[in-house]
Parts: C-alpha cells; structure tokens; sequence
C-alpha cells in the first residue's frame, strides 16, 4: 500500500520535473542537436578520461560510506560485496529518486544476507545519509566561507550573508565532532537507536563526504571548455546548490533542476557548451551507473533464488 507521503512527494517530483524541463525549454529552445552535437566533439578524449576517473572517485567514495558505517557497527564484511551494495543503491536512488525508490530495499535485501538485523540496517541507512549531509555542510561551508562572491551566481544575496551561512554550517559539523568527542546522549527516533560515532569513524565521514560530491562536480569540470572556464571553486559551488536543489525538489536524476542552475549560474559560459558538459555528467553519473545496477540487481536475485531451491531440494 502507497503511503500519503510518498504519493505527495512523488507529485512533488513531477511537478518539479515539468516546470524544470519548461524553464530549461526556455533557456535552449535556440540550441541546435548539430551545436549540441560539435560542444560534446570538442571535448578532448583526456578530458573523457578525466571526467570518467572522477567518476570511479565518486562511486568509490560512496562505497566508503557503506564500509564506515560498517564499522560503526562493528561488523565484517568483504569490500567487494559492500562496493556492489553501494554501487547498486546509490546508482538507482540517483535516478528514480528518493522519494520513489530510496535505495533501502537493496540495502535491505543485501545485507539481511549478511545477517544484519534490520534496526542495524536501519542504522546503516541513517548514518550514510548522515555522512553524505555532513559532506555537503563541510563543503558548502568552506565554500561558502572562502569564496563569498560564489552566491551571487545563485541568489541575490551579500557576500556577508554567504560567511554567515557558512559559518553556520561549519558550526554544525564542529558541534558533531563535539559530540563524538563528548560522547553526547544518542540520537532516537522512534525503535532506531544511534549513538555518536568514534572520533575515528568521525574523521572518516569528513572525509568521505566531501570527497564524493568533488569528484562528482569534476566530472562537470572537466567537460566544459577551457575558455570563458569559471573555475573549480566555482562549479563545485553550483553543484552543490543544484544538488540540493535537486535533491529538495525529488525530482528523478534532478531532470531539469541541475540544468537550469547550471546554466543560470554560469553566464559567462555557452548555454551549448554548459548542457554537453552535463550530458556527460549524466551520462557517467547517473545512466551508466544506472544500466550496471540494473544488472547488479537481477544477477543478485537470481543468486539468491539459485540458493533457496538448492536449501529447498536438499
């Protein structure tokens, strides 16, 4: 049975997808398939490279959340068998969307075969969320904090107003390593029960986290052209927001969200030149990904039917 909230966020979703999608017409409608065709030619065959490193970094990185919160829990489990986990989660959360499909039933249906009860799922689940918001407030704060400027691209607001956030954000992340150092009062919600991480776990996080989302803005990095280029600071600050944004609105992939940030925030640059550039980082980010988890999926499935009809038949 569907719930409420899924259903409302599901609408959400579309409707974010269809006044994206409409907003971005607006922007490209002169753009050319022929124009569109030339900007993704003109990308140079090391910078493919590139962006497709950035992407194993990013994937990798993921993995990492998985493995931390392995060990949170204090459990052993094969790095492969966590990396395909996690491959297979994130590449299908990212393009249906969490408000559809979270990523828990493949987690859930993974690791039950590795005996985790389902509360350690559960905790497994809230904390690689957990790893991936503090990742974003860590960047989003140093970013924030050391290039100011930066929000103009994507609100009118005063560099003054942009430290002050992100200076909040830091503050969040410190008071977190605050309590893993403190060993404050656990967090409960509702039967799931999560306690603080070591200082050790804790180092991890940080690390991780900005990690993945630097690897993911670089694949966009390196596919726009050298000239009129922003720089790294720059799109990894767009990134971030349209990111967030598209994670706010649960639209599948961010369809159209990431688009018309993008190209918003970076005037300087070609619209042509800026929709290949994310072409690619769909490409690799997300479709790829997305066809491979598919097959990680189905060959899971028949692996674990293979095994109930062989208990069955012994």
């Amino acid at each position: 049975m569907v719930r409420k909230s899924d259903l409302a966020w599901t609408v959400i979703g579309l409707l974010a997808v269809v006044l994206s999608c409409y907003l971005l017409y607006k922007e490209i409608r002169t753009i050319s398939l022929a124009e569109l065709a030339d900007s993704l030619r003109a990308i140079p065959f090391s910078n493919w490279l590139l962006a497709a490193g950035a992407t194993l970094g990013a994937y990798t990185a993921l993995a990492w959340y998985d493995r931390i919160a392995i060990a949170h829990l204090g459990k052993k489990i094969s790095w492969w068998f966590i990396t395909l986990c996690s491959f297979t989660t994130y590449a299908l959360a990212h393009n249906i969307g969490a408000s559809v499909f979270s990523g828990a039933l493949v987690r859930y249906r993974a690791y039950r075969s590795k005996d985790l009860t389902p509360q350690e799922i559960g905790i497994l689940i809230v904390f690689c969320s957990f790893t991936f918001v503090l990742g974003t407030l860590l960047a989003g704060g140093v970013v924030l904090v050391g290039q100011p400027d930066l929000i103009k691209r994507v609100a009118d607001i005063t560099p003054w107003v942009s430290v002050a956030i992100g200076s909040l954000l830091l503050s969040l992340v410190t008071l977190y390593v605050l309590g893993s150092w403190r060993q404050f009062k656990p967090w409960t919600w509702g039967k799931l029960h999560v306690e603080y991480p070591r200082l050790g776990i804790v180092a991890r996080q940080l690390l991780a986290g900005p990690l993945e989302l630097v690897c993911a803005a670089a694949i966009i990095y390196f596919a726009l052209p050298e000239a009129n280029h922003p720089g790294f600071l720059v799109v990894l600050g767009v990134f971030l927001a349209s990111f967030s944004l598209a994670l706010l609105s649960h639209a599948p992939g961010g369809l159209g969200v990431l688009e018309v940030t993008f190209i918003s925030a970076m005037p300087e640059v070609p619209t042509v030149d800026v929709l290949a550039a994310l072409i690619v980082f769909r490409g690799f980010y997300l479709l790829l990904p997305f066809a491979l988890a598919i097959v990680v999926v189905l060959s899971f499935e028949l692996g674990q039917w293979r095994l109930r009809r062989q208990q069955a038949q012994d």
